[in-house]
């Protein structure tokens, strides 16, 4: 059976949007230091791009993007790296929400029949939809931020299973749950989970770093990044554009290269694939 291709969250324009939104300049302004008519910037906006090389390396300039990374976006070619084995099984549930999809994550033990949870998607509904036969206990539920697509199966999923553990972002308004600060590490069954507050996307939100306790094949981690990053791209800083870009820059120096980035939307990709490409990284 072929790979399922996962498409890219972002396109050329969202980036360029939100490369624009941070710098606060107008799309006027960008054109004109970016020596590019204010047309052809626009259409590039709209998902019409025809952008030379030569432009887009101007623009990335101007906006302070990865000129490498905006280029293979807007060809279509963005690179995407080869997802390294781990030690322990992940599992994204790809959900659709609205026109798009967002991604909940399992993470067990192979063989076993429980495991932890990321994010409960937009309804428990199109979570069971989803739900691996063999997965019947749910150790604990970590979430990323409150968005309805990424918190919307909550309350369900605690009842359903029972879950003994709810953890959210510290000033979240959750239904229920118990707060972590900035760096705690919580050992849930077999695994290490260290939770790291990156506000910026919303004012609480999360990204959580997993590894396997006591490991044979060394600390293999998983990045659970919410919409902190994307492969290609990073969330829109909708709270403070500052704070998203700091933060996506602290976690991507706090991880390890090998890293198995899992983020809210989109596909799979590493901490040092997405320091080398993506456009918001330079």
């Amino acid at each position: 059976m072929p790979d399922i291709v996962v498409p890219l969250e972002d396109e050329l324009g969202d980036v360029l949007e939100k490369a624009i939104r941070g710098c606060k300049l107008s799309v006027d302004d960008v054109a004109r230091e970016a020596g590019i008519s204010r047309d052809k910037l626009g259409d590039a906006m709209d998902y019409r791009s025809e952008l030379t090389c030569a432009e887009l390396e101007c623009l990335a300039k101007v906006v302070h993007l990865n000129e490498v990374g905006l280029c293979a976006l807007a060809q279509g070619k963005y690179p995407l790296p080869d997802i390294p084995g781990l030690p322990f099984s992940l599992e994204c549930l790809r959900m659709p929400h609205g026109v798009g999809v967002a991604n909940a994550y399992l993470i067990s033990v192979p063989g076993e029949s429980s495991g932890l949870l990321f994010d409960t998607g937009p309804s428990f509904t199109a979570l069971q939809s989803h739900w691996p036969k063999n997965l019947k206990k749910v150790e604990a539920v970590f979430l990323t931020h409150l968005e309805a697509e990424h918190a919307g199966g909550l309350c369900d999923v605690v009842d359903c299973f029972g879950v003994p553990s709810v953890y959210v972002p510290q000033g979240s308004q959750a239904p229920c749950g118990e707060a972590l600060d900035d760096g705690d590490a919580m050992h849930c069954g077999d695994f290490e989970v260290t939770a790291y507050s990156t506000p910026g996307h919303c004012s609480s939100h999360y990204c959580y770093r997993v590894c396997l306790l006591n490991g044979s094949n060394g600390r293999r981690e998983v990045l659970i990044s919410g919409d902190l990053i994307f492969a290609g791209s990073a969330g829109g800083g909708y709270f403070c554009c500052q704070q998203q870009q700091k933060n996506l820059q602290r976690i991507l120096a706090v991880c390890p290269e090998q890293a198995v980035i899992a983020p809210g939307h989109g596909p799979l990709s590493t901490v040092g694939h997405e320091r080398r490409f993506n456009p918001f990284v330079n």
